[in-house]
Order: C-alpha cells, then structure tokens, then sequence
C-alpha cells in the first residue's frame, strides 16, 4: 500500500476548505438570489452538504432559499431539497409542504415527499398518499409516484425483511463471484460486505475467519436509492471489473465497478449473450433474486433506480476529509453521492495511505476470481446500530 495523493496533505485540505467556505458558499450566496444566479446557489448548497458548514449567516440565506422555491427551476429545487434533507431534516417541513401539491416535476415531488415522511407524522404521511394516488391515476407507471406511494403507506408500519439465507446458499446465482453488502435501513449506520467466489463458498482471510470490511452505503443527502445522489439503491448490480479513478474525492485506490439495470445492455447485465439489449423487463430480475424475495418490493430499487437514470455507483475508497463528519454516527466513514464506500487512513503530512479496507476487498475479490459477477445491497431491519458479523454468521452456519 504505497498510493499517494496530494489532496490528503494537511495543506491541500486546509486550502480547499477556505476555498470551498470563501469562493463557494460564501461568495456565490451573497448575491441575492434570482433565476440568473440559483445555478451558483445550488453550487453552494453542495458545498455545504459536503464540509457540514454552519454559520448564521448560512442560515439566514437558506431561509431566503426557501422562500424562493417555488419561482425557480427543478434543478435548484434538487439542490436545496438535497441540502434541507442533509442539514436541516426539521426545520422546513412547514413550507415544503405547502408547497408539495403545486410541485410539477415528478422527482421533485418525491424529494419532498421524502423529506416530510423523513420527520413528519401518521397525518403527513396519509395526506402524501393522497396527493400521490391523485398523480398516479393520471401517471400509473411513474416510477417516482410508485415509490413515494410505497414509502407513504407503510409509514410507521413493520415491514418484515424475507429471511436472508437464500443470498447465502451456495447455489445462489452459480458461478457468480458475489460481493454482498448487509445495511440498516438506517444508513447512519456502516454496514458490512462479505465476498461469495464462483464455487459458492464465502471467501475467508488469512487466519481462517469469514472475510468482512464495514461498508457505508450512505450519500451526503440521505436521500432514498431511487433518487440521483441517494444512497446506495437496494438490489442487485452487475459487478463489472476494477478502475482507478481520477476522482479526488474517491482517491486512487483500486474501485469495484457496478452497473444497475438499464445503466448498459441486458444482455450484459444479465449474463445471456441471446438478450435483446434495449428490453428490460422486470420478470428477468426478479428471477436474479432468491424466490422469497422475489415479492419484496424493496429490493427492487435498484432496478427502478437503473430506470430512472441512475448511473456510476461504485464501490471505493475515500480520500474526503473524515473531519467534516465529526460527530456523526457514521463518523470516521465519509458519505458519497451514492457509493458504497471503505475506510481509508491517509498520512496529512507524507500524502500517503496508511490503512485501507478498500485494499483488501479488492485483494480478496481478485483472489476470488475477480469482479466479474453480481453485487448485493440488502438492509437487514432498522436495528440503530452498525452490521457486525455476527449478525451475519447464523445465515453462513445454514449452509
């Protein structure tokens, strides 16, 4: 593990904090704020999300922001509503839903629906339901309308995950390597990834124990998986091979690439040479999954996440600044825009990685046979706590 990158040192991430907070933030919302600048806004709305900045002045342009939601375009209406759901889950509530029926834009709508279920109550969640049939009688097939209709109607309710073992039979999608990653629903907090190779066997580590890394399957928004920068959508992705990337947040270590539906062709992601690339149908993921999970809805997100536009969601390392998520439950991990992402410790001073889980995933991928199979992304229940192996042990023990 000698990688090295100058975006670690002590200087560098000093010098792109003044910049991000100067030229950024506070630059771009000191101008009033009209249809010409709210580009600029929504930059800054990013940035903040990103370091976790906070001052009072912040706070009093994101009231104005809020204020002026309505006159401005999607694309801002995205921003902000990914920054209120990071940075103010409370807060707003009011205004957004004020503002929820007037909203024309479909992922828009979903945004803020999302954001009042998120810390609203039984009645917010009966009046979504409602706004929501009302568009789904003249747009039935809309994917964001079905989802937000879903996450409405079981507010507050149990939802059973299947048992899990059928993803730990060793027959399960045969002669795939298998990267499974177990998740809260909760994605404060890190889950946990464990490597299947293609003879159904669990890959272990040197000393005899199940190979496992913490993973954090959570964006900077928290937003759900289906929307652009959500989390990590659950289901199932085509794992495609290693890349470095040239990404200075994700760093130089080796990634894990990923595809979801409709992000190539079918006849890629489902391994069948016969498949007509531009027909997607949802019959052929369902028979991706065990037969018990084959009517849980949920675990179909990633494949109306894929359908919606979805792209890029890979599994990496991180060279972000852990310090900008002190406190946080998910600290020292640092949220992305959809990732799954490892922990990784670089030297401030030499530049120079000094521990990485990313590292011996893809060690113990390529020892496995290599990126070339599926991955998993499953929330095991809504327990507020991390995923630790033995959690995991009593679905390897069935078989």
């Amino acid at each position: 593990m000698t990688l090295y990158t100058k975006n670690v040192l002590k200087k560098n991430r000093e010098k792109f904090y003044r910049n991000v907070v100067n030229n950024v933030i506070l630059k771009n919302l000191s101008d009033s704020l009209t249809a010409n600048n709210e580009e600029a806004w929504a930059n800054a709305f990013d940035a903040i999300a990103l370091i976790q900045y906070k001052s009072a002045f912040v706070n009093t342009q994101i009231d104005k922001a809020v204020v002026l939601f309505p006159n401005l375009s999607s694309n801002y209406q995205r921003s902000l509503l990914d920054l209120l759901n990071a940075q103010y889950p409370v807060k707003y509530i009011g205004p957004v839903k004020k503002y929820l029926n007037v909203i024309s834009n479909d992922k828009v709508f979903a945004m803020a629906a999302n954001y009042i279920l998120n810390s609203g109550n039984e009645d917010d969640a009966v009046y979504i339901e409602y706004l929501t049939q009302e568009r789904m009688s003249m747009y039935k097939e809309n994917p964001y309308y079905q989802q937000i209709y879903y996450q409405a109607s079981l507010y507050n309710k149990k939802n059973a995950v299947p048992e899990l073992s059928g993803f730990f039979q060793k027959n399960y999608l045969p002669g795939n390597v298998l990267l499974i990653s177990l998740q809260r629903k909760n994605r404060n907090y890190p889950g946990l990834v464990l490597i299947r190779d293609a003879n159904g066997n669990f890959v272990r580590d040197s000393k005899g124990n199940i190979f496992h890394v913490p993973q954090l399957a959570r964006s900077i928004s928290n937003m759900p998986g289906y929307i652009s920068n959500g989390n990590t959508p659950e289901g199932i992705f085509r794992m495609d091979g290693f890349e470095v990337s040239n990404n200075a947040f994700i760093g130089p270590s080796v990634n894990v690439q990923m595809q979801m539906p409709f992000e190539d062709k079918a006849s890629h992601f489902y391994k069948e040479v016969n498949k007509v690339d531009s027909v997607w149908e949802k019959e052929d993921y369902k028979k991706l999954l065990p037969q018990n999970f084959q009517n849980y809805y949920p675990v179909y997100q990633a494949y109306f996440a894929g359908m919606l536009g979805r792209t890029e969601i890979i599994a990496h390392g991180s060279t972000v600044n852990p310090q900008f998520y002190t406190g946080e439950i998910y600290y020292p991990f640092t949220p992305t825009a959809g990732c799954l992402v490892t922990k990784e410790t670089w030297s401030e001073e030499t530049g120079k990685l000094q521990y990485s889980d990313q590292y011996s995933l893809v060690e113990m991928l390529r020892k496995s046979g290599g990126a070339k199979g599926y991955a998993i992304v499953i929330n095991i229940n809504d327990e507020q706590r991390p995923v630790t192996l033995p959690d995991v042990l009593p679905y390897l023990e069935k078989n």
